[in-house]
């Protein structure tokens, strides 16, 4: 049913096809930005449509996703940015100025991270391909990466992978 409701957010709703065709378009924009598998895309905006679509784009490019709280605190949010050395951050106009984008930059994240708005820069990918692109990762490639707290105060990151994510999954499904 290619037609029917995948997301439903505050009034707003993308059948299967819009989802998949969203996700594939932002996806060959990010392999076209030189992504590559275990690489991780920082994905910084509130609730809704954006952020499921930036998680499956980041995954279909082959690369992670690191999920970014805009409301941590901007000290939290720089370390983990500059710890994870994340390459693109995939946001929304709004959250720009709450986010420490500059704090990063100017601590010398190399490479420097590309900031896509998903809200204000579609137009970038709204010619892309939308066919689904061709798998580049394996069971062994990172999925995610997620900070925790950390004992020593530090936040630290866990990383999975997809073969822990396929398991996570299905025993969640048996449960």
């Amino acid at each position: 049913q290619p037609d029917a409701p995948a997301l439903t957010y505050q009034g707003q709703t993308l059948s299967y096809t819009q989802l998949n065709r969203r996700a594939n378009q932002l996806a060959h924009y990010l392999r076209q930005l030189g992504l590559q598998p275990n690489q991780l895309v920082g994905i910084a905006t509130q609730r809704g449509l954006d952020m499921v679509i930036g998680i499956l784009a980041t995954l279909k490019a082959g690369a992670a996703y690191l999920p970014l709280d805009p409301a941590y605190p901007p000290e939290r949010l720089t370390f983990m940015l500059q710890d994870a050395k994340t390459a693109v951050i995939l946001t929304q106009e709004p959250l720009l100025t709450q986010l420490p984008f500059d704090q990063v930059a100017k601590n010398g994240q190399n490479p420097p991270i590309h900031l896509f708005c998903l809200d204000r820069d579609w137009h970038l990918v709204a010619d892309m391909g939308s066919e689904n692109p061709v798998p580049l990762t394996t069971a062994e490639h990172l999925a995610y990466v997620i900070y925790t707290s950390g004992s020593t105060g530090k936040p630290k990151g866990t990383m999975l992978r997809h073969r822990g994510l396929c398991n996570l999954s299905q025993a969640q499904r048996s449960a």
